[in-house]
């Protein structure tokens, strides 16, 4: 059967097809529908993992036991798994182990452009590139049983636009069945399972021989094709990049790898002598133009393409052109060229209406503290009117950054080393108090070692978990603090107030991010305090449902509007400036709300110093009376 997938989808219906059991991950743009997608299917098991190296040794652990596993992240993620990654390349598994990462090039939704290509010949491990959904769903197959033929881990990269793309996909509607038959049982085989030096270094020219034997099955398999047309160009594609190429030059000659690390050296050779002009187009690194250098073959490729930002048809086109590998596009001609369009307005990325992350903004902006934050809704708090976050690098990176910032060496140093290194006093000397602001799914993820650094280190950090109830930037998956697991399971909700505490933090306090007043009294406490203090301003995320179901437009008394702005200064958006209410002292427009907007969230009626904004309450009370 035929159906209209999205990559990611595709790579869910092709795992259940494949016979995978076990999949784990952790949400984030743009591999999150992955699991998402594969969770309901029938006779599988599936998580939201609290990081992604967690979620790799829980597929590590399913293939050990001879079942087939996934695991699923963005980029980024595999350097939280990195370690993970790199163990189970020395030791295989006894069933077909996939690794599904998705790259973001122009960083839809991260804060690199990483190619995880590197990461596939760093660990020796081989990597399939699909360039649409069908083959996304295909590769699932292809890649287990190459797991299972040479005992290796396989890593499926996708891209944003492989990921987020849907092209039509011949399902395969039969599960396969793995039966590792009557009798088997978990390996006792220590010199290949347990990673202790002598082992590993055992493992190491296995792995090395490995890489050999796939690079001559690379040679054949069908994954890698070539394409002859025009010899006078030859074009050497893989992922997304393959379709971009083939709209721009349907008349060259191409090698369509599906297979990129490691590479088909003959088949290369070969493809190369039979070409006058060799190009490579590849998103992002020159994995392949450096490669195919090093076999000696001549090349171009980032010398033509650019090396940073997501192709297109566009970008391949006009470097092309550039270049003068094809002349200009006739315009007029909609099959030759580009639809012309005016530029869009800018539009940055903002808090919602109702956000909860809001009113602590407003308060630490107020407060003028340094913040390091962390990846989430929160660090939209640096942008414009709040400009309230100074830091971002990953997960949970903030408060070892806080921390880091905080301690202060001696000023002046002893005239001479001392016999025996001074006991460590945990100084924070004269420097500024940092706040570290980190989500509750965030926190879970890696904020909670960092945690246990400021503690043990006796830091006087100020830590705000955000605890919006849901895992809410990538699309409101649950986690350990919401009570559900991935596939709709009741289990028990994770309270910071005792997690904290059991971490060896004596001040935490909980508030309701709603409450402006208690959330900005929380900060200033924890400042008269010389010691590290955490604070949890809980209040869902106000796309919710439940959220949802309380939302309640506010509105301004024109008659106390001065037009001071204190409300807007928020950052809400449905908050602006009236286009028929004046405020006559200084001819300024005075302040409405979009009724469509507003939830209700009354931040705004908290700030505003002359009471011009309508609590819920005041709301409530003029619809009652009206309606009387």
């Amino acid at each position: 059967m035929k159906r209209l997938l999205s990559g990611n989808e595709a790579v869910a219906y092709g795992a259940w097809a494949a016979g995978v059991q076990v999949a784990a991950g952790y949400p984030g743009t743009p591999s999150t529908e992955i699991l998402e997608t594969f969770a309901p299917f029938p006779n599988v098991y599936a998580e939201w993992s609290v990081n992604e190296k967690v979620a790799v040794d829980v597929a590590i652990g399913a293939a050990y036991a001879g079942r087939r596993a996934m695991a699923t992240m963005k980029h980024v993620g595999l350097n939280v798994a990195a370690d993970s990654f790199f163990y189970v390349s020395f030791t295989g598994a006894e069933a077909g182990l996939l690794i599904v990462v998705a790259d973001d090039p122009a960083l839809h939704s991260s804060q690199n452009e990483q190619d995880t290509r590197r990461y596939a010949r760093f660990a020796r491990v081989p990597c399939l590139d699909p360039a649409d959904s069908q083959e996304a769903h295909d590769m699932v197959a292809a890649g287990l049983e190459l797991s299972e033929q040479f005992d290796t881990p396989v890593l499926l990269r996708l891209t944003t636009r492989v990921s987020h793309s849907s092209t039509a996909v011949q399902v395969r509607e039969e599960r396969k069945q793995i039966d590792k038959g009557a009798g088997w049982k978990y390996p006792r085989n220590p010199t290949k399972y347990v990673m202790v030096p002598a082992n590993a270094a055992r493992r190491h020219p296995l792995v090395e021989e490995r890489t050999q034997r796939i690079a001559e099955w690379a040679e054949t398999c069908p994954l890698n094709r070539a394409e002859f047309n025009d010899p006078r160009l030859g074009i050497v594609a893989c992922g997304v990049a393959y379709q971009y190429a083939k709209e721009v030059f349907p008349n060259a000659s191409f090698l369509k790898l599906g297979l990129t690390f490691p590479l088909p050296r003959r088949l290369i050779h070969d493809f190369a002598a039979r070409v006058e002009r060799l190009i490579v187009i590849e998103e992002l690194d020159p994995c392949l133009e450096e490669e195919i250098k090093l076999m000696g073959i001549a090349c171009e490729g980032k010398s033509i393409f650019p090396l940073c930002g997501e192709f297109s048809p566009h970008v391949v086109r006009a470097s092309a052109i550039k270049a003068g590998l094809i002349s200009t596009p006739d315009l007029t001609n909609s099959a030759n060229g580009e639809i012309k369009t005016p530029p869009l307005p800018p539009r940055p990325p903002i808090l919602c209406p109702g956000c909860p992350h809001r009113p602590v903004f407003v308060a630490l902006r107020k407060l003028k503290l340094p913040v390091n934050g962390d990846i989430g809704c929160y660090t939209l708090g640096m942008l414009p009117p709040l400009n309230a976050l100074h830091t971002c690098g990953c997960m949970g990176a903030g408060i070892g950054v806080a921390h880091g910032a905080s301690v202060q060496p001696p000023i002046a140093p002893p005239a001479s080393p001392p016999a025996s290194p001074p006991a460590s006093t945990g100084s924070t000397g004269d420097a500024e108090r940092h706040v570290a602001v980190i989500g509750d799914s965030t926190f879970f993820h890696t904020g909670m070692p960092a945690l246990l650094n400021v503690a043990y280190n006796k830091s006087n950090v100020i830590v705000n978990i955000m605890d919006n109830r849901v895992t809410a930037m990538t699309g409101h998956q649950h986690n350990p603090g919401t009570g559900k697991t991935l596939q709709g399971e009741d289990v028990p909700q994770i309270e910071f107030e005792p997690l904290v505490r059991t971490m060896g933090i004596k001040h935490v306090t909980t508030v309701d991010s709603y409450r402006y007043a208690e959330v900005e009294a929380a900060f200033k406490a924890a400042l008269e305090r010389d010691e590290p203090s955490v604070i949890v301003t809980r209040r869902e995320c106000a796309l919710l449902p439940q959220a949802r179901k309380n939302y309640l437009p506010l509105r301004v008394d024109t008659n106390k509007c001065v037009a001071c702005y204190t409300c807007i200064r928020t950052g809400c958006p449905a908050l602006r400036k009236s286009t028929t209410e004046i405020y006559e002292k200084t001819g300024k427009p005075k302040s409405d709300i979009d009724p469509l907007l507003c939830t209700g969230c009354e931040l705004c009626a908290q700030v505003c110093p002359t009471g011009a904004i309508l609590f819920r309450a005041q709301v409530l009370a003029e619809r009652e009376e009206k309606a009387q």
